[in-house]
């Protein structure tokens, strides 16, 4: 509904756990099978089933979550022949996988340019103020404990699903609960999709608590339909859990810098 592009809120260290795991993020998506050509739409079956085959070994499933509930076929990633045609060969894993590491190795995988693209962005611009008032390691830890709630969240919402839940969503939810905490008055710019793209300034409070409160709603089932393939309900727990880690820090953080140039009606108004 919106696309944040800048936050008035400079840092005092360079954001190297941010940047680190952005460049994590591009480097696994680009070695995940099929991805690197999905801009173009260029996908066959031997693709598929090699991406089916990497998802099933590295992404996370709510069932083996909970219920420790592995497969005893997954896809092998080739290509076979059946009675039905041709499609993806399954036979026992040749793999050990474990439910709870796969958690963190999903925090990494995306399915498409438009799905890494957009949680790249909102890392960049919100994650860089929560690592400086974090520190590096504390960030790190952080978010891979977001990650991990998010993840668990979900999976026990869903405990009987088979589906694949993959995505640094979770995580970054937890980034945007946190800087709500502590940076609720600095402003964001934001584009609006309306006409073409409108550019508007607003407190962080309105931008990422009309963000949660859109998750909350499609999490419900309400707004989206039934095939929808996004994990709302993952952003939601990200989110509240990032609000709990950051709020004992919240007394601390100094206030942001106030905004240059003219500031007219409400925007004029101390505190607002």
């Amino acid at each position: 509904m919106v696309i944040p592009v800048h936050d008035v809120n400079p840092v005092r260290r360079t954001p190297y756990v941010t940047y680190a795991l952005i460049a994590a993020n591009f480097v696994v998506f680009l070695l995940t099978p099929g991805m690197a050509g999905s801009v173009a739409g260029q996908s066959d079956l031997s693709q598929l089933c090699h991406l089916q085959a990497f998802l099933d070994h590295y992404a996370a499933v709510p069932r083996e979550l909970i219920h420790d509930q592995l497969p005893r076929l997954v896809p092998t990633g080739a290509v076979g022949v059946g009675p039905h045609g041709a499609g993806c060969v399954v036979a026992p894993p040749g793999y050990h996988k474990s439910p709870p590491a796969s958690v963190f190795t999903a925090m990494f995988l995306h399915g498409s340019w438009l799905h890494l693209l957009g949680n790249m962005l909102f890392l960049l611009i919100f994650g860089n103020n929560i690592e400086d008032r974090l520190g590096h390691i504390r960030f790190a830890l952080f978010y891979v404990a977001c990650g991990y709630a998010a993840g668990y969240g979900f999976a026990l919402l869903n405990d009987t699903s088979g589906a694949p839940l993959i995505g640094a969503s979770g995580a970054i939810s937890g980034v945007l609960g946190a800087y709500l905490v502590l940076y609720p008055r600095v402003r964001v710019w934001i584009l609006v999709p309306f006409l073409l793209f409108l550019p508007l300034r607003l407190p962080a409070w309105i931008v990422l608590g009309f963000w949660f409160v859109l998750q909350a709603f499609y999490s419900s089932g309400q707004g989206v339909s039934s095939a929808g393939t996004v994990a709302y309900a993952a952003h939601v727990v990200g989110f509240l859990v990032g609000m709990i880690l950051a709020w004992p820090l919240r007394a601390g953080t100094p206030a942001p810098p106030e905004p240059r140039g003219p500031r007219w009606g409400r925007q004029a108004r101390t505190g607002w």
